[in-house]
């Protein structure tokens, strides 16, 4: 580990000096929260593992190092990806005891042999055949929310778009009435901040009733469907699946996995759509590109989720004593383990901080994960992030950014997504209607 200028008396949990970079390694403010893969880069060419103090991990920014860890579940764990990042206080767990919040595994968060056996039972939905189906339900929902602005010259793609649009997707997936749409983006905000954030005091507090609002309305869905013999989605399936394998699946599992579901389905894919837009938008030509060329947009998708992705980083627990990248890591060591920064790493893609739509490997980008918990909603994802670049691109080619906005994010370890995406046009430049190729 690289320790010039080391901060006297500050080591890590081996007895191992750490580096003044390390220690003012700050995931909730600062360059990280600007730009985490760019933050990063002295990191991945003096020290691509290191061990955060404040923390309390082992911060990990390598493309091959985070690859080997997400294929090796044996020996990293994945129990602490829904822990929360920053403790939480004594009052905001007595508050979650009365809404009797019972946070168990779920699908993203169970070690081996269990994972992969409900895994499998859960795929069914998830596959490249039935997400296909929702096609001509997206598009038609995506138009409509344009319908809504094309002609006002001006919108926030966040507001008017991007965020009711894939909660609208993920409860139709997930087998829910679409009335809940507005339930659905509060909650799904105060567990971003609950897990990943760094919420303190009062806020804790906030966040602590909201996710025990959040895990009661979650309860409520599950039995609504379970008491609905025509239901459909993955809730559902997994509700019959529970019938079939009542050993593999009670209900504190169905309650935990619509609350994930929600989120995941939800507040990534809105948030990888919106950097996408401000992606392409502050890189004209590939925008222009996209406009002239549909067929371009699948590639785009691909190189928007390498330089910009919605999850940032993830995290993982080593169960022995083991080596990473050259450093010892402890039984019980934690690791954040920074995806965006292996997607800028230059052994794997060549000029990394450029946004080249063209790029031949984009598709290597560890944004989904890799290996036995790669995200099982991917295909869903990148059905939605094509149909909204295609749809605006077709309808308001001539959009561009409002000049002179900043861009703000929920400060947090993992999540990343703009808060808000000002847009403008000509309204006088007759935008597409919908029902026109």
């Amino acid at each position: 580990m690289t320790v010039d200028q080391a901060p006297r008396g500050v080591t890590s949990p081996t007895g191992c000096p750490v580096s003044r970079m390390a220690a003012g390694f700050d995931p909730f403010q600062g360059p990280y929260q600007v730009d985490p893969s760019s933050s990063l880069r002295q990191a991945r060419a003096e020290e691509p593992v290191f061990y955060s103090p404040l923390l309390d991990y082992w911060v990990v920014t390598r493309y091959e190092d985070i690859k080997q860890i997400f294929k090796n579940p044996a020996v990293f764990s994945p129990r602490i990806t829904l822990d929360q990042i920053t403790p939480i206080s004594d009052e905001a767990l007595q508050i979650l005891g009365s809404y009797e919040f019972a946070p168990g595994p779920t699908i993203v968060n169970e070690d081996e042999p269990i994972h992969t056996q409900r895994r499998r039972l859960l795929m069914q939905p998830f596959e490249a055949d039935n997400v296909a189906t929702f096609e001509p339900k997206i598009r038609e929902v995506v138009n409509a929310y344009l319908d809504r602005v094309v002609k006002t010259g001006r919108a926030d793609l966040i507001d008017d778009l991007l965020y009711e649009v894939p909660c609208i997707v993920a409860l139709i997936f997930l087998g829910v009435p679409d009335e809940d749409i507005e339930t659905c983006r509060h909650f799904g905000m105060q567990q971003t901040l609950f897990t990943w954030g760094h919420p303190d005091g009062e806020e804790q507090v906030r966040v602590a009733t909201g996710m025990g609002k959040f895990w009661r309305f979650a309860g409520g869905l599950v039995e609504k469907l379970k008491a609905d013999p025509d239901a459909k989605g993955w809730i559902p399936h997994a509700i019959e699946m529970q019938r079939q394998h009542p050993d593999l699946f009670d209900d504190n599992y169905l309650q935990n996995i619509m609350m994930s579901g929600v989120v995941a389905a939800h507040e990534t894919t809105t948030n990888a759509t919106g950097n996408a837009f401000r992606t392409l938008l502050e890189n004209r030509s590939a925008w222009e590109q996209i406009c002239a060329d549909p067929t371009l947009v699948p590639k785009a998708v691909e190189e928007c989720l390498r330089y910009s992705g919605s999850v940032v980083a993830w995290r993982r627990m080593a169960v022995n004593d083991t080596t990473v990248g050259g450093v010892d890591i402890p039984a019980g060591g934690r690791l954040l383990i920074v995806t965006a920064s292996a997607n800028r790493d230059d052994d794997i893609f060549p000029e990394p901080d450029e946004f080249d739509i063209h790029r031949g490997n984009a598709r290597r980008h560890l944004t989904f994960g890799i290996g036995s918990h790669t995200c099982l909603g991917a295909t869903l994802a990148r059905l939605e992030m094509k149909i909204f670049l295609e749809e605006t691109s077709r309808r308001l080619p001539h959009m561009s950014l409002v000049s002179g906005q900043e861009f703000t994010y929920l400060p947090n370890t993992s999540f990343r997504g703009p808060e808000h995406v000002l847009v403008e046009w000509d309204p006088q430049q007759n935008p597409v209607p919908a029902d026109r190729p």
